[in-house]
């Protein structure tokens, strides 16, 4: 859609310092030329010579005085629709047939010197090898 669609009767601008006045028919057209989709709100203004904020102001102003239900489409579906669930069925799983090692081997490479150690899982051999490994 080019500017000169967006455009609708040229406004008037009275002589001195008073605000402009638009009659009801031209914010009817411009505001529903600015629901248009696609069309940005600021070209609407700025192809009627209006503020794009006061376009933005008379736009609202409409959806406020318009009931909601009458914005949306008569085919519309709720948001939230529930669904029927089925029970849930509690799944008898195989026991764990992960073996857990019980020691660990451990090898220290420092230079031309290894020490290899065989430790037992526990809070002892962890802090050793902390230690060790400073």
């Amino acid at each position: 859609m080019g500017t000169s669609d967006l455009s609708t009767e040229e406004p008037t601008t009275p002589t001195g310092r008073s605000w402009r006045r638009h009659s009801a028919e031209f914010k009817t057209r411009v505001v529903e030329l600015a629901r248009q989709p696609g069309v940005s709100t600021a070209a609407v203004a700025l192809a009627n010579g209006l503020n794009a904020n006061m376009l933005r102001r008379w736009v609202r102003e409409a959806d406020e005085r318009v009931p909601s239900s009458a914005h949306k489409d008569a085919a519309a579906v709720p948001a939230f629709v529930q669904l029927p669930m089925p029970q849930a069925v509690p799944l008898a799983l195989p026991p764990a047939s992960v073996e857990v090692p019980s020691r660990i081997s451990v090898e220290i490479r420092r230079g031309s010197t290894t020490v290899q150690a065989e430790l037992p899982l526990d809070a002892r051999s962890s802090a050793w090898l902390r230690e060790v490994l400073g």
